[in-house]
């Protein structure tokens, strides 16, 4: 008997060992690829996914299709878990009161044009409104790490792109966790929406102030012990347990993890925690990004390029309208308006899959819609560093062409 059930678990953990195998391989072969080629490693493991998954002819690399699902699951939850890690709650209330009319004038904004824009083009409802949201996320990693190449990342314009962004992030995951709710209730209007709404804001407002009573001081004691391994397991444990609340609830465990990690920024440890949990986030974000990757049809892809290339527009002039109207409304300059419009123009980045993921896992979108936002993903990852560097030469073109000319005039009348 003892022997029977050993084999029969061999039997079971052996194809799951063989698809992690086959999916850290191919993540790893793919990253070196995307390191040679100056390219993003998102870009490598999404393609990485695309040629291990079960939609790659002739067969398919992974044996078991729900594996991959687990595996993407439990990626979210760590990649927001770290992503909430560096938006404690002090830093979010020292963002000034234009970075806030400017990152809900972009997100609501875009959210808005995109919406219309997919319903002309007569997709469904629920593919509108995750579609909409999906082209409404600023990648903050790619932005910041674009930024810093360019040496201005403690430039003005720049504070006020990652003020905007960590603003935004927090919209897109609540607006997700609203849309999740009011599909799995089935209901878009009227008291439905209304509960759902009631319940996404009862869930943040909890979290934030129940659990920034107690879980920074619950780490602050596990930290005391100087015992790195305990001290991962309870962070995990926060992780894991509200998202696990948020699933319960009926809203995206994105969301409760996200949270988490901001709670988890408030302890005296958050620095230690951060350095500590580094490399869950590099696995288990590799195995997000190949298992998205697996689960796209791409033998949609080729049909989806120019819908994909039309909501890319609609993405970028959208953004790009929206900041630049609403800086100017909060008093800044031509320069820094255009500057700030540029930065945040690029969309897509890991939010973006987040929430293509979320609309295929309630069941209410339809198989178009996440390999659509993977094929933008991959094309708006590569442009983005081209487009704020060109849009950041051209605005200063453009200013001092505007000081010669000025300069021209004054020399002129002076004569």
């Amino acid at each position: 008997m003892h022997i029977g059930r050993r084999y029969a678990m061999v039997i079971e953990i052996g194809p799951i060992l063989q698809d992690f195998t086959i999916i850290m391989i191919a993540a790893s072969i793919m990253a070196m690829v995307s390191y040679k080629l100056k390219q993003p490693m998102v870009i490598g493991y999404i393609i990485a996914g695309m040629i291990i998954g079960p939609f790659t002819p002739p067969f398919s690399l992974i044996s078991n299709f729900d594996v991959l699902n687990l595996f993407a699951e439990i990626g979210v939850i760590l990649l927001l878990f770290v992503v909430g890690m560096e938006f404690p709650i002090e830093k979010l209330r020292k963002i000034g009161k234009r970075a806030l009319v400017i990152a809900f004038s972009e997100g609501l904004g875009t959210f808005a044009i995109g919406f219309l824009v997919c319903q002309a083009v007569n997709y469904s409802l629920a593919d509108s409104l995750f579609l909409a949201l999906a082209i409404s996320v600023t990648s903050t990693v790619i932005v910041m790490r674009i930024l810093d190449e360019l040496g201005m990342i403690k430039d003005e314009t720049s504070i006020i792109i990652l003020g905007v962004a960590v603003i935004e992030d927090i919209i897109i995951i609540s607006m997700l966790a609203i849309l999740q709710s009011v599909s799995s209730t089935g209901g878009v209007y009227g008291i439905d929406l209304v509960i759902s709404i009631g319940t996404v804001l009862a869930f943040i407002g909890g979290a934030l102030f129940v659990g920034s009573k107690t879980v920074p001081k619950f780490v602050n004691l596990i930290g005391k012990t100087n015992q790195h391994d305990v001290l991962v397991v309870a962070i995990l444990g926060v992780a894991f347990g509200l998202s696990f609340l948020a699933f319960e609830i009926g809203i995206s465990v994105a969301t409760g993890a996200f949270f988490a990690g901001v709670l988890i920024a408030e302890s005296k440890v958050h620095s230690v925690t951060r350095v500590l949990t580094s490399p869950l986030k590099d696995m288990f974000g590799a195995i997000f990004f190949v298992s998205i990757g697996a689960l796209m049809d791409i033998t949609k892809i080729p049909a989806l390029i120019l819908p994909a290339l039309m909501l890319i527009v609609v993405s970028v002039g959208a953004k790009f309208l929206t900041v630049y109207l609403s800086s100017r409304s909060q008093g800044y300059d031509t320069q820094t308006s255009l500057k700030t419009a540029f930065g945040l123009s690029s969309s897509g980045g890991e939010l973006a899959l987040v929430v293509a993921k979320g609309g295929a896992d309630v069941g209410t979108t339809s198989s178009f819609v996440l390999p659509m936002v993977g094929t933008m993903t991959i094309i708006t990852t590569f442009i983005t560093p081209y487009l704020i560097k060109m849009g950041w030469k051209l605005v200063d073109i453009r200013d001092s062409s505007a000081g010669k000319f000025s300069f021209g005039l004054k020399r002129s009348k002076s004569k």
